[in-house]
């Protein structure tokens, strides 16, 4: 597979890719060229400079995954990769210390001047009177984003005794109470803050949030730090705002367009402080955000699920620890619910009975899907696509979950209802790392889900298994293994085959055409 270096990134990166990928590095990459060369590529990696646009995604044929070294993903078109089933990979936390010390350094360096003055003082000016600055302790500090950069800014800001009063829409305010934060409304922080720093992410909704009409409804004199994303604060009404003083100073690390033309609004203007995206600029950071990216590009390449996927739900590192070994027994138990019922599928319901049920089990059911829908469509299924494809469908999807076990620790079992109220049952479980089916709708089973299994009920007769195997042998298709299961009816046996290949379509039907065999179903593992 070849993965695309777009934007420069740490050698690291690049070192833990190149032993299993093809590894292809074009800095500074054009827009035009990237559109015409990204056919060739399974994976590609930008920062922020690279626009992997809709039509970049459409030309990308062969994309299963795109990676930001960073945090921000305002440079990718999220939901197009995601109605292609592209997973879309950040590192939330490889520069989150670099982004809230830069922060922090341009909240001191506006507050005290430290800019201007080095500049006049290189010039030879000794102006000490005209940059006397203010002091943050007592000072309050309005934080809007309460995530992991913003509560690292507010606990360091904590640490300078400035009071803090924190807005988050999704803001936790135990924790934050904890923290010795006041939490409050975007209008409390706008009305009470002495400094307001920002923290969201680009979006509809935040895109110009911090205008003219807002900067009024401040405290006269308030200072602004920006160093989330560039289009949050509008610049023109900052600028208009800090020459008219109400706005007393600005610190400005993002820009609505970057890099920033030499007649922007914010350059030039006294008091205004702005650096060209450092944010992230460190050596550590820089390392960090690559590494992490290139772990879940490998990651998703060998087909393992990504902790950092912004478009599939999150799941923290130790959930997944516990989650994972489950996935292949759920795509495997989804196969094979899907193979033994007809028509279109209307309803899936899965079962979590155990210890498992304590933990979000949401990525095992999108693995289930994952196998009901990879057996019916050529389109690639994965973790991304399937909850749309199946909502696409209008298959209703419910979790049921059950401390109690009978025999086994842990189960996952995967009811399906199809056409005409068809409905099947498979129950599986791991012993050890080993996926097992132990139950098939009544009926006990022990089997191994590999290759290709054959489903016979059949007449509890002497020599009705022996003529199948004869069958079998006769068409060259080596039976690997087998079990014999009773049912709920009478002189009635479930005969499960497992098979090195498929059946053919004739053999098959031979099979079927046998008076003591009342049914044949196959299922075909990918």
């Amino acid at each position: 597979m070849k993965v695309l270096i777009a934007d420069g990134v740490s050698q690291m990166a690049v070192d833990i890719l190149k032993d299993d990928f093809d590894c292809v590095i074009k800095d500074k990459l054009p827009a035009e060229e990237l559109l015409q060369i990204i056919p060739e590529f399974d994976a590609l990696i930008v920062r922020s400079a690279s626009k992997v646009t809709a039509e970049v995604i459409d030309a990308a044929t062969n994309l299963k995954i795109i990676g930001r070294a960073g945090v921000g993903v305002d440079n990718i078109d999220v939901p197009a990769a995601t109605a292609r089933g592209i997973i879309v990979i950040n590192s939330p936390g490889g520069n989150t210390n670099a982004a809230t010390e830069h922060t922090c350094a341009m909240m001191l360096s506006m507050a005290r001047n430290i800019p201007i003055a080095n500049e006049t003082l290189q010039k030879g000016e000794w102006n000490r009177k005209q940059y006397t600055g203010v002091e943050l302790k007592d000072k309050t500090l309005g934080v809007i984003g309460m995530g992991r950069i913003g509560s690292g800014v507010a606990k360091r800001a904590l640490a300078f005794e400035m009071k803090v009063i924190g807005y988050d829409p999704y803001i936790n305010e135990e924790r934050a109470k904890d923290m010795g934060i006041e939490v409050g409304t975007f209008e409390d922080v706008i009305a009470k803050s002495d400094f307001i720093t920002v923290h969201m992410p680009l979006t509809d909704s935040t895109r110009g949030m911090i205008n003219k009409e807002v900067m009024y409804k401040m405290k006269k004199g308030v200072r602004l730090i920006n160093c989330a994303r560039g289009g949050i604060i509008v610049e023109e009404d900052l600028r208009d705002a800090v020459l008219d003083g109400q706005v007393a100073g600005a610190a400005v690390d993002v820009f609505t367009s970057e890099p920033i033309p030499a007649d922007h609004p914010l350059l030039g203007v006294k008091n205004i402080f702005v650096t060209p995206h450092l944010g992230a600029s460190t050596v550590e950071a820089q390392v960090g955000v690559a590494v992490d990216v290139a772990q879940g590009i490998k990651a998703a390449l060998h087909g393992d699920p990504v902790m950092t996927a912004v478009n599939m739900a999150p799941v923290s590192k130790s959930v997944m620890q516990v989650i994972a070994p489950y996935f292949d027994l759920a795509e495997r138990l989804g196969c094979a619910a899907r193979a033994l019922v007809e028509g279109g599928i209307k309803k899936l319901d899965v079962t979590y009975n155990g210890e498992i049920a304590d933990v979000s089990t949401r990525m095992i059911t999108t693995a289930v899907l994952k196998g009901i829908l990879s057996a019916e469509l050529d389109d690639v299924v994965n973790f991304v696509n399937a909850p749309g494809l199946a909502k696409e469908r209008n298959i209703k999807v419910s979790e049921v979950k059950n401390k109690n076990t009978e025999r086994f620790a842990n189960t996952v079992t995967v009811t399906v209802t199809a056409s005409k109220n068809q409905t099947v049952s498979i129950q599986g479980t791991l012993f050890g790392d080993k996926a097992r089916i132990v139950q098939i709708n009544d009926n006990r089973v022990d089997v191994a889900p590999r290759r290709c299994l054959l489903l016979c009920p059949h007449n509890n007769r002497p020599g009705v298994i022996g003529q199948v195997g004869s069958i079998m042998g006769a068409a060259g298709v080596n039976i690997s293994g087998m079990q014999v299961s009773t049912t709920s009816k009478e002189d009635v046996n479930l005969m499960i085959l497992t098979l090195d290949s498929e059946v053919p379509a004739d053999v098959l039907k031979l099979i079927t055409s046998m008076e003591e065999i009342y049914d044949a179903k196959m299922i075909m593992f990918k």
